[in-house]
């Protein structure tokens, strides 16, 4: 059975989707903008926030931290500058961790390099998030897998090769995983997206939670994966469209991110368990619209039923059509006008046939 603790919600096929919102670095570095995202993220239904951490002095490559990064959504005169004016520390994630527990929201983060995994394990952060692009870096997977806290691992940009790869170095260490179907465009093209991937996943990994990872614009996809069996949806979040930064424009404001959260909560019941019946709501509309069996034109007492004068008519408060064998041939007590009901009772013969009914 496939089923994994996530900070105490417990997330498998029968449970509602676990919902992250992925606040990345959408904050712009300011610790108040945070704060708000995860309020307002968590009014919206979200489970989770996620933000990222990097070491990255120790991250990037000495050119590639000191590569000029002149655009329009730059914080630095270089790339490492840019990176640096995000990053929150350690007196940061504190505050933001006690006003995640404040608020009733679960806050975690993406680990991008050892040094930040440590970092996070000194935190004692409840769950583990492994970007795209380290779905090969076994090193840093076993590392983090020894931490023996739940591992959710994006697979965007990889192969089924590399995906069973990273799952065989983990699961000996760790058997709290959870597997995201992702497409590592910003954003994915709906082409491209290839959400049959989580029955591919489900199907290789029976014992594991699937989910995906959506970098998608829109909402719809995530209810797709939830029917194919995703149960955790991570998807960007922003307060603003507008605002400065490369992953603003292909991240949920809140009324997307809440009218999200409320559909796949919608889907879970609408799914029902299986059972086909027929439900209190529907009397009503199915008599009005059902049809039974009432006399084609008067009868008189004696006489025999024959098809033609059975006619089938609304609303169906009486005898249902699929009884008409069962009142051919029959013989009326009474006489009978047009349109009056044909009941077992006004038939001779009958009486067997109703009891059984009944």
């Amino acid at each position: 059975m496939r089923k994994i603790d996530l900070d105490g919600k417990i997330v498998q096929d029968s449970s509602d989707c676990y919902v992250i919102a992925e606040i990345g670095h959408n904050h712009q570095g300011k610790l108040e903008t945070a704060k708000e995202m995860f309020r307002v993220a968590k009014a919206c239904g979200a489970n989770a926030v996620k933000l990222q951490k990097r070491d990255n002095r120790s991250l990037f490559t000495r050119a590639g931290y000191e590569k000029p990064y002149d655009n329009p959504n730059s914080y630095g005169e270089t790339y490492g500058e840019h990176r640096e004016f995000l990053e929150f520390g350690g007196i940061e994630y504190k505050e933001l961790m006690n006003y995640a527990e404040e608020i009733g929201v679960t806050m975690f983060s993406t680990a991008f390099d050892f040094n930040s995994a440590d970092f996070l394990a000194k935190l004692e952060i409840p769950i583990y998030k492994i970007a795209s692009g380290d779905l090969k870096n076994i090193p840093l997977l076993t590392h983090i897998a020894q931490f023996q806290k739940p591992m959710i691992l994006s697979t965007g940009g990889g192969t089924m090769e590399d995906v069973n790869r990273a799952y065989d170095a983990i699961m000996p260490i760790n058997q709290q995983l959870c597997i995201l179907q992702c497409t590592a465009g910003y954003p994915a093209e709906f082409n491209e997206l290839n959400l049959q991937v989580i029955t591919t996943f489900r199907e290789r990994f029976p014992n594991t939670t699937v989910g995906l990872s959506s970098h998608d614009n829109g909402i719809a996809m995530a209810v797709a994966a939830y029917m194919l069996g995703a149960r955790i949806i991570e998807k960007h979040f922003t307060l603003n469209h507008t605002w400065k930064g490369t992953d603003h424009a292909f991240s949920l404001e809140p009324p997307g991110f809440r009218k999200l959260v409320r559909d796949l909560r919608r889907t879970r019941e609408a799914m029902g368990d299986g059972v086909k019946r027929t439900y209190d709501s529907e009397v009503n509309p199915i008599t009005k619209m059902g049809k039974k069996l009432v006399a084609a034109r008067n009868l008189p007492v004696g006489h025999m039923l024959r098809r033609e004068d059975i006619a089938i008519k609304s609303p169906g408060d009486g005898l249902q059509p699929y009884e008409i064998d069962k009142v051919l041939g029959r013989v009326t007590r009474s006489e009978m006008r047009e349109d009056d009901d044909i009941t077992y009772e006004a038939l001779n013969g009958s009486e067997k046939i109703a009891g059984a009914a009944l």
